[in-house]
């Protein structure tokens, strides 16, 4: 004959907290509209401008320097290339926002994909391209990556107490808080932030003309930037319709529009014009503006 199986009764769980209460629980207080935006959204608006959208002095955001110090620290400098799957996993020792973000972020540095004037990342494999909504990246168990030469300046003297370090989340481990970078890279490559009140917006440069002026602005602080440094320089090419003037607004104020044109040959033989060089942010953007024109009116056919 079967036995009943009697499970025993577990004491409930309001027995167990009858006595207790939480402090101010259901309390309404008055506060006016000034004061909270001070105690609970001035911190957030100040963690995102400081740790998380706005690139430091020496060019990154924390998602990028976390990334390439990691792959310092695995000898990834002067070693040969692994797969991007074991990088994207040691950067979550330092970033544990998930294994996507992380590798998107080496993705748009590496040297594939083309989004950089000087990228920091040495990639192999199907990164991607920038300019190609189409051209997407393949997951990272089937690319590899190393550290680009350029990253030698990024962490020359670093274990010579040139940075400070810090704990990461957990307090496992330590990471720099800079990058003790030689050149200024925060103008080396475009960097784009969009954070709580404010934003940037940084053009890229020429790295030869860029140091240059660095040297001369420390010989002489009166430098004129515009005579070693006269533009801009941007990964798709171009020919920018320079105006001194205008230029020199936007280095004295940071402020201002440059106008780029495609550079092209006309072929005499064939009475075609060849375009050499176009600047591709805006072939980007036709494509996706006229992608969504096509679907919001598109074209048919009638009969005759």
């Amino acid at each position: 004959m079967a036995r009943k199986k009697i499970t025993k009764k577990k004491d409930d769980d309001s027995n167990l907290l009858e006595n207790t209460h939480i402090i101010g629980a259901g309390e309404m207080i008055e506060q006016r509209i000034t004061d909270t935006l001070e105690i609970n959204y001035m911190p957030y608006a100040m963690s995102v401008i400081l740790s998380r959208a706005i690139p430091e002095i020496d060019g990154f955001k924390p998602s990028h320097r976390k990334l390439l110090y990691t792959m310092y620290k695995m000898g990834l400098l002067t070693g040969g290339r692994t797969k991007s799957a074991n990088i994207v996993g040691q950067t979550m020792r330092l970033n544990p926002h998930g294994d996507a973000a992380i590798y998107e972020t080496m993705v748009r540095l590496s040297r594939g994909n083309e989004a950089l004037l000087n990228p920091f990342v040495d990639s192999k494999g199907n990164f991607g391209k920038a300019y190609s909504r189409d051209m997407h990246y393949a997951a990272a168990r089937y690319t590899e990556a190393k550290l680009d030469g350029i990253c030698n300046e990024l962490f020359r003297d670093i274990d010579k107490n040139t940075t400070d370090f810090v704990d990461n989340y957990d307090s496992t481990m330590k990471e720099p808080s800079l990058l003790p970078v030689t050149f200024p890279s925060i103008l080396a490559n475009v960097n784009l932030g969009i954070a709580v009140g404010m934003a940037s917006s940084i053009c890229s440069f020429n790295l030869k003309e860029l140091c240059e002026t660095s040297i001369e602005l420390i010989k002489n602080k009166d430098h004129d930037c515009l005579t070693t440094m006269p533009a801009p320089d941007f990964i798709g090419g171009g020919q920018i319709l320079y105006d001194r003037d205008d230029m020199a607004e936007v280095y004295r104020t940071g402020r201002g529009n440059i106008k780029v044109r495609a550079k092209y040959e006309y072929d005499k033989e064939f009475n075609c014009i060849d375009i050499k060089q176009i600047v591709w942010i805006f072939i980007v953007y036709l494509i996706m503006k006229t992608d969504f024109m096509m679907k919001r009116y598109p074209i048919t056919q009638t009969e005759a």
